[in-house]
């Protein structure tokens, strides 16, 4: 590890200028050879450097997502090209290219804290053997190694000897004790992250061979910290438990409020937005006129969640539009007068023109009972105009035979094809 750490002294300076500077302000209000003056200085250093790279953070949730989305293609070419090595690594490359995306994306908020993480061991080192570091002097030694945090000195190990921590001013179980609880949280702080991760925002509708390494990193990672935590200075698990910490809840706020498109996280996120815009109707936050945006555009691509949250906007009378704003629709704003209140015309015209009129049955066509109002529809009025236009029709005498073919013309069917006649039998 300490040759490890002096590849990167080059940032050795910057790093110790940064925890002198903070140990200046929490010295003079806790006391300058205290450990949460110390302590505190290395938390502080945290979020400065966590601070600086949210914008890595962003690029590593983009490459991630566009990761996510291409593994079906990357398992076709694999199981296309499974025989020539050569040709899959030159069609993934191709495929990275058209889409613009980068795998090592992903690694880049861990890579950019590696030359921090090995200068501050590179600088705790040196406060254990005495020895100046960058900018801190032996005045700022002597004050660091008196520092103690719950017991354990800033400098000891859990794997140090009762003689190397006696020289500290500390017992060998208060270090093992506070080292051991510290690596423990380290590994399940970093384990639920992990987790939260795979279990939240990861897109249910597509099984690739991505999840399975996230799973399988899932739970090596946390065993990789217990492993290598018990060769950490105390003061250098302060710093990787407060970045986990910190990536925990960056992790959680990004889960909350910008999901993975199909994931268990998207539908809370359409839920609460759902409730929200049918209550206010309007958007509060950038961030969700950006997603609002994005369903609109997918069209019928949308996912089961995303076509129930159009679903329920139609339902409560709105529609989301293309640039992810929220309005009233035609037929809600026809419905409703200037001071807001619903009219009952629209209701009834649409009820009026759904009503199936009532039929008449065949006596009533037979006997000429007059129409009750909506017995008829508009086709049974026309025919019966004729009718009603020739009374004295009835009043004719009719001529031999005439009762029969009226029985057999009244018998037949209104509209359908008519039977021949038989020939008369003269």
């Amino acid at each position: 590890m300490d040759t490890i750490a002096s590849l990167f002294s080059f940032i050795t300076t910057p790093v110790s200028w940064v925890i002198v500077q903070f140990h200046t302000v929490y010295g003079a209000i806790f006391g300058p050879n205290t450990g949460w003056a110390w302590g505190l200085s290395i938390v502080s250093l945290v979020i400065l450097i966590r601070i600086c790279l949210i914008p890595l953070f962003v690029k590593q949730i983009k490459s991630t997502r566009a990761m996510q989305t291409l593994q079906p293609e990357m398992k076709k070419i694999q199981e296309r090209y499974k025989n020539d090595k050569q040709r899959q690594s030159e069609e993934m490359m191709k495929l990275y290219k058209e889409t613009g995306t980068n795998p090592l994306s992903s690694c880049l908020p861990i890579l950019a804290q590696s030359p921090f993480f090995f200068a501050l061991y590179h600088v705790l080192s040196g406060i254990a053997s005495y020895k100046k570091i960058g900018v801190i002097d032996e005045q700022l030694l002597a004050s660091a190694r008196q520092a103690h945090i719950f017991g354990a000195p800033l400098a000891a190990k859990f794997m140090d000897s009762a003689s190397t921590v006696e020289a500290l001013g500390a017992t060998l179980t208060d270090v093992r004790v506070v080292t051991a609880v510290m690596i423990v949280m380290m590994s399940f702080s970093q384990f639920y992250t992990q987790r939260q991760l795979m279990t939240k925002n990861v897109d249910t509708t597509v099984k690739t061979p991505f999840m399975q390494q996230q799973k399988m990193l899932m739970y090596v990672f946390p065993v990789m910290f217990a492993v290598f935590g018990i060769n950490f200075p105390v003061g250098v698990l302060v710093y990787w438990l407060t970045t986990n910490v910190w990536t925990m809840g960056q992790q959680m706020y990004v889960i909350r409020n910008n999901p993975t498109p199909g994931s268990k996280a998207q539908a809370a996120y359409l839920e609460r937005l759902t409730k929200h815009v049918t209550e206010h109707g309007k958007i509060r936050r950038r961030g969700e006129k950006a997603i609002i945006k994005a369903i609109v555009a997918k069209g019928r691509d949308r996912n089961e969640f995303e076509r129930k949250f159009v679903n329920a906007l139609n339902k409560a009378g709105l529609a989301a539009q293309t640039d992810g704003t929220v309005v009233r629709s035609t037929a809600q704003a026809a419905a409703q007068t200037e001071d807001g209140v619903t009219t009952t015309t629209a209701v009834a015209d649409t009820a009026a023109r759904r009503q199936q009129p009532k039929r008449q049955s065949k006596s009533q066509r037979q006997s000429g009972a007059p129409r009750q109002p909506g017995d008829d529809s508009l086709s049974l009025e026309k025919a019966d105009e004729p009718q009603a236009a020739k009374p004295t029709a009835a009043k004719q005498p009719q001529k031999p035979g005439s009762a029969t073919r009226s029985k057999a013309q009244s018998g037949q069917r209104k509209g359908g094809p008519q039977r021949p006649k038989s020939p008369s039998k003269k």
